[in-house]
């Protein structure tokens, strides 16, 4: 999302004397943004610290290094900030946080090595999975990111275990992005448990592959066999090694923000601004116990809907509000004060965003909804305190995003030769425009910018969701990579540069004149795209790497000048010892080997790592591999 197209309009109301409502607007500066989310505690990994004693197994290093070509093997070169396990015969401890839980909102990065086995065990006692699934076709509980199975001590077997919705996982070496959000048994006054343990959501590279997952009990190997309301999160040791960082969380309590005393009143209004309120009749009067966007009453209606009422709030402390209006006019005020306002026509992109410190007691609220937009409906507000996850205040179905859309979504789906698609492609928050998206049988897949004769991503597993292009008007007109997909740099793949210090552009240059050539099929199905700048022709051609999940792809050069190709850029970019690129923050690998004439350049500029290689005049042709 890109905030920076965006501004929050804050209106000042005068007070509520009477029934007067005056709006002013005030333009909020970009060192006022509003934060989006209440802060996460993190774990430092500065030292063992923050954990309870342990065997030796358990080490801080710098960074880590996983070796492909090897089983289970992984080292850490010297610094801080990454935790690594290096388990042997003697040194095997599982690592406890020095902290206790009950629920927890968890976010951290794993790192598993070739064939590894680990896990994360909440409250030392349910255990989230971990371990090196890359290329799993059919993932189980005992796959990366499962939920672990109990296990039968008196018939010695497995039972409960969850397997994760889809595989996700990356090759070994790269980092992998765990957020669980996880909910502790609940027990009564007299000790009996009352309520089982829960993973709300647990989601891996961004892809949720739980929801609402209950545990009837601790599973398999876990330190505990009892349950508490309270304990530590656990590492698993004993089984191989792992490595670990950006370890951070939230602690919640079983408070919530409430609404009291609410009422509401509908006018008609059909204007984008809002009116002076003090000069309209109200059409219906009601106390209400909830806030909803279907309230406004007719069909297709334009209503103005005035909110008025008291929050409950349950601690002191910084409360977080989110509130968002879809093609609407909104505000949410908090004792006389407004904390968020859009006067006009303002959809979810927008950002809703304000931090409030609140005492514990009784605070009045006002909301106002503009539905002025017959075609559009929907409002939400939620709330984050301190101890307090993350609610709703608005009523379930209020923005119902499903509404209007097929019961199954329009996939394009891969048989036996590939298919391709055209369409616009999101790429970091900007619409392509001239992509064609790419499926192989092999079940790897690519979306290819015609305009830049650029790669922009990479994935596997489903390949394409057309539902934002085909259903209704498609006003979206999207297509959708149908799993996890890579996003590579997007930039165009080739400039002319004066010298190896010269900054390459986000765009096609003025002095470049590029043209599409179009794209050819072989006997396969498989395309090749050619396009030509200032007189050098390239083609290009991708193909699924054997037996591994990556995509390989041949360039062929014909000019009579030096030309730069861009493979790759990011936060960093490291040469690894077994001649492997690892790019943007682990995101991928990128395995140049067999190009003997060329050899590709790290350089940094403009704040980020660039992998560059100069091809002279001629024809020339390179080959490389994309490896996730």
């Amino acid at each position: 999302m890109n905030y920076s197209k965006y501004l929050i309009y804050l209106l000042l109301f005068s007070m509520l004397a009477s029934c007067t409502e005056k709006v002013s607007e005030v333009k909020e500066t970009a060192e006022e943004q509003p934060i989006q989310l209440l802060p996460f505690t993190t774990l430092e990994l500065n030292d063992i610290s923050g954990f309870k004693e342990t065997t030796d197994n358990w080490q801080i290093v710098g960074s880590a290094y996983v070796d492909r070509a090897k089983e289970k093997t992984i080292t850490g070169s010297p610094g801080t900030g990454v935790l690594i396990n290096l388990p042997d015969d003697t040194k095997r401890g599982h690592l406890f946080t020095g902290f206790e839980h009950g629920d927890i909102e968890l976010e951290l990065d794993v790192m598993m090595p070739v064939n590894s086995n680990s896990g994360l065990y909440f409250q030392g006692r349910y255990e989230v999975q971990l371990f090196d699934s890359w290329g799993v076709k059919e993932p189980k509980y005992s796959d990366i990111g499962g939920i672990y199975q109990r296990h039968d001590e008196n018939e010695d077997k497995g039972y409960e275990g969850h397997a994760p919705r889809v595989n996700v996982a990356k090759t070994p070496g790269l980092w992998q992005h765990f957020k669980i959000i996880f909910h502790a048994p609940k027990f009564d006054s007299s000790g009996k448990k009352i309520k089982n343990a829960w993973f709300e959501e647990v989601r891996l590279n961004g892809e949720l592959l739980h929801e609402n997952i209950e545990v009837t009990g601790p599973t398999r190997s876990a330190a505990f066999t009892d349950e508490k309301p309270m304990g530590p999160l656990m590492i698993q040791g004993d089984h191989g090694p792992v490595a670990v960082k950006n370890i951070r969380y939230k602690l919640y309590q079983e408070k919530e923000v409430s609404l009291e005393g609410v009422k509401m009143a509908e006018y008609e209004n059909e204007s984008q601004t809002f009116p002076n309120i003090d000069s309209l009749t109200p059409i219906r009067e009601i106390t209400t116990d909830s806030i909803s966007s279907h309230m406004a009453t007719g069909e297709r209606p334009q209503k103005l809907l005035v909110y008025t009422g008291e929050l409950s709030i349950p601690e002191n402390g910084d409360y977080l509000f989110d509130f968002k209006v879809n093609q609407a006019g909104g505000a949410f005020l908090i004792e006389n004060d407004t904390l968020v306002s859009f006067n006009g026509s303002y959809d979810l992109d927008s950002p809703g965003f304000a931090t409030v410190t609140l005492k514990k007691g009784k605070v009045p609220f006002k909301l106002l909804y503009n539905k002025h937009n017959r075609w559009n409906r929907g409002l939400t507000l939620s709330v984050e305190g301190p101890g307090l996850q993350k609610q709703n205040l608005t009523a379930a179905g209020s923005l119902d995003l499903r509404r209007g859309k097929p019961a199954n979504e329009i996939m394009v789906a891969v048989a036996d030769e590939p298919v391709t698609q055209r369409g616009f492609v999101m790429h970091e928050g900007h619409k392509r425009t001239h992509v064609i998206s790419v499926g192989m049988p092999e079940g790897i897949h690519y979306a290819y910018d015609l305009a830049f004769g650029s790669l922009i991503k990479a994935w596997d597993g489903s390949f394409l969701n057309t539902t934002q292009m085909w259903h209704s008007r498609g006003i979206e007109q999207l297509a959708v990579p149908g799993a996890f997909s890579v996003s590579v740099h997007g930039d165009p793949d080739f400039e002319f540069l004066k010298d190896d210090l010269t900054v390459w552009r986000d765009s096609i240059p003025e002095n470049v004149v590029q043209k599409q050539l179009g794209y050819e099929f072989d006997a396969k199905g498989v395309p090749t795209f050619s396009h030509e700048i200032n007189g050098t022709v390239i083609k290009d051609r991708f193909v699924p790497v054997k037996a591994k999940r990556g995509l390989k792809r041949t360039i062929t050069i014909s000019g009579d000048k030096e030309i730069w190709h861009k493979i790759a850029d990011g936060s960093k970019i490291e040469a690894l010892p077994d001649g492997t690129y690892i790019i943007n923050d682990e995101s991928y690998f990128v395995d140049f080997s067999g190009n003997d004439s060329l050899k590709p350049m790290i350089r940094h500029v403009n704040g980020k790592d660039e992998l560059l290689v100069k091809v002279g005049a001629g024809e020339h042709s390179m080959n490389y591999s994309i490896i996730w």
